[in-house]
């Protein structure tokens, strides 16, 4: 038995529904699931398999040249869908860049987040539309900025009692992965967070793998123990496990929005797939570990759930097939008809005013172009 799965099956992990799809209580976090209804947990489902299906489109686009480069969540869906739907519209989410799910949950829409893997565009949508910021390609580059948010928050909210701050507070959540775990960003943002008692949740999608490197070489500890060097509460989550992450999310949000500070959350889940589209998983990974966690697939978790209590029927998973095969071909629609702009635009992007290297930088490459069609025109 790896580490990883050793540190899976510890009994300090928070489990509600078991990987056969039993629901079990809890002592804690059962008061955080009072409003979760029927209607809510085929809601759960639905999120979960369109945000899968998407995924499955985004990655057939970029095998057919559509896009640069993709980012797969496989495996992931009930880390994403449980902590997005746990947050207020109001709160602030600062995404990495696999946080597919999350943005479904923020209404961010899936052929929009295409334009940035299309390489058309720096982003794709307004963040303050939805309060769900860009997604942010250098690693770990979101953790100072969403400290810093709170500490912002934390002088909006200045005087405000802790009854006042539990109702009308915001929060803000902080997405990272095992492999931004080891950045110093990560200890920077903890350190100021908890120094200036922020309202932030930071939510580690523990998948195992940093690209090639197993998480037992990035941490020889359970992630969350780190939370008591930084004194803030740490709590591990079975991350497959739509509504223990739900539960508690709800929790750590609550704890942060009232003003006892930051919490860190460690959601042990596993990528089932590659870490990008131009990765091979193969060559670093054995397939006996991904037999190993297949069966803990999210999905089949919760549709185990429903079926066994007939909460769902053979109709609601054809209409959901049907339904998320329409997203799929609107956004492979989309995502062809958006307009490309010229290469040229990109370089009045970089900075707010002209910069006279950015506008030598630009000349070079107009002429650089300019003698490509020099060399078409010379062939006829």
């Amino acid at each position: 038995m790896t580490r990883a799965e050793t540190q899976a099956s510890e009994t300090d992990l928070i489990q509600i529904l078991t990987p056969d799809g039993q629901r079990q209580s809890h002592e804690t976090y059962d008061a955080y699931l009072g409003d979760v209804d029927d209607d809510m947990l085929r809601c759960f489902y639905r999120d979960m398999a369109l945000t899968r299906r998407f995924d499955q489109e985004a990655t057939a686009l970029q095998r057919q040249g559509q896009l640069c480069l993709w980012v797969p969540l496989r495996g992931q869906e009930a880390a994403q869908i449980g902590s997005g739907r746990a947050t207020r519209p109001s709160d602030y989410i600062f995404p990495t860049y696999r946080e597919h799910g999350v943005a479904l949950t923020r209404d961010v829409s899936f052929s929009e987040m295409l334009r940035l893997f299309r390489g058309i565009s720096g982003g794709g949508w307004d963040p303050r539309e939805n309060n769900f910021h860009m997604y942010t390609m250098v690693l770990a580059a979101q953790m100072p900025h969403a400290a810093g948010y709170g500490m912002a928050l934390n002088m909006e909210q200045r005087g405000w009692d802790e009854a006042r701050r539990a109702k009308e507070g915001n929060a803000v959540v902080a997405y990272f992965g095992d492999g931004s775990s080891t950045e110093g960003e990560t200890h920077e943002s903890m350190v100021f967070a908890s120094s200036f008692n922020a309202p932030v949740v930071y939510f580690c999608q523990n998948n195992q793998w940093a690209i090639s490197v197993p998480f037992e070489v990035q941490s020889k500890v359970p992630l969350v123990k780190r939370a008591a060097g930084y004194g803030m509460p740490g709590i591990r989550v079975d991350g497959n496990d739509v509504l223990a992450v739900l539960a508690v999310t709800r929790w750590a949000l609550e704890h942060a929005r009232s003003g006892k500070g930051p919490v860190l959350i460690e959601a042990v889940t596993y990528r089932l797939g590659a870490h990008t589209t131009a990765d091979d998983p193969t060559k670093y990974r054995m397939s006996e570990e991904e037999a190993q966690w297949a069966p803990k697939d999210p999905l089949i978790r919760l549709e185990t759930y429903l079926r066994e209590n007939n909460l769902v029927d053979d109709a609601f998973f054809e209409q959901l097939s049907a339904d998320a095969n329409a997203m799929a071909a609107k956004v492979r629609e989309d995502a062809m008809a958006f307009p490309v702009p010229p290469l040229a635009k990109s370089f009045e992007q970089v900075y707010a005013e002209a910069h006279p290297l950015i506008q030598e930088e630009l000349a070079w490459h107009l002429e650089y172009e300019a003698g490509f069609a020099d060399a078409a025109e010379g062939e006829h």
